[in-house]
């Protein structure tokens, strides 16, 4: 009984006891106020990126997609490129080609386009942006010319299938790795998929 009376008249949370004490006061609508480094952290590992001796040769700034080894390449000046893994098209759902970025999204919408929903009819036909939404942290809109490719550079809510061929077609990272690649390129840079 005293434990519940001293519970009871316990002082006021000190302002450095806040944030440990914020762990018992959480609610599902609080899960986007949460500071993005947080949200980011819920997957493990937290990043692939790693830098290493550019392979690609490409001109830095160009995004290189190696299919092949489900790897994702940033060339930076002096022959060094930043590898990060990510998740590719599956079976029959692999392309190839030039594209650059038309366009880049934090925490982006999802609309999944008309024949993923042929395939899939149990998806959503819309969701917005957020930790469960499949498009992740960041998007980034590949474009052929002045027209949207259909395809993404994009995170993911599935960080298992980071160095998998199961998306249909887009290309997936872990929601850090995605945001590191997002601060770092422009509208307008060069994507290769080979």
């Amino acid at each position: 009984m005293m434990l519940l009376g001293a519970m009871a008249t316990a002082p006021q949370a000190r302002a450095d006891d806040r944030g440990f004490l914020a762990l018992f006061d959480f609610s599902p609508q609080e899960q986007y106020a949460q500071p993005e480094e947080q949200q980011l952290a819920r997957q493990v590992p937290l990043t692939t990126r790693e830098l290493v001796a550019d392979p690609t040769r490409a001109r830095a700034g160009t995004i290189t997609v190696v299919t092949a080894e489900r790897a994702l390449y940033l060339s930076l000046p002096g022959g060094q490129a930043y590898r990060y893994r990510v998740g590719v098209g599956r079976p029959g759902f692999t392309w190839h080609g030039l594209r650059h970025i038309g366009r880049k999204e934090a925490w982006p919408e999802w609309r999944p386009p008309g024949a993923m929903l042929k395939r899939r009819p149990d998806l959503p036909h819309y969701m917005t942006g957020g930790v469960d939404n499949p498009l992740g942290a960041r998007a980034m809109y590949l474009y052929d010319g002045d027209n949207d490719s259909g395809f993404r550079i994009h995170g993911s809510n599935e960080p298992d299938t980071i160095g998998q061929a199961v998306s249909s077609g887009c290309i997936r990272m872990l929601n850090a790795d995605v945001t590191d690649l997002y601060n770092r390129v422009k509208i307008g840079a060069t994507v290769n998929v080979l």
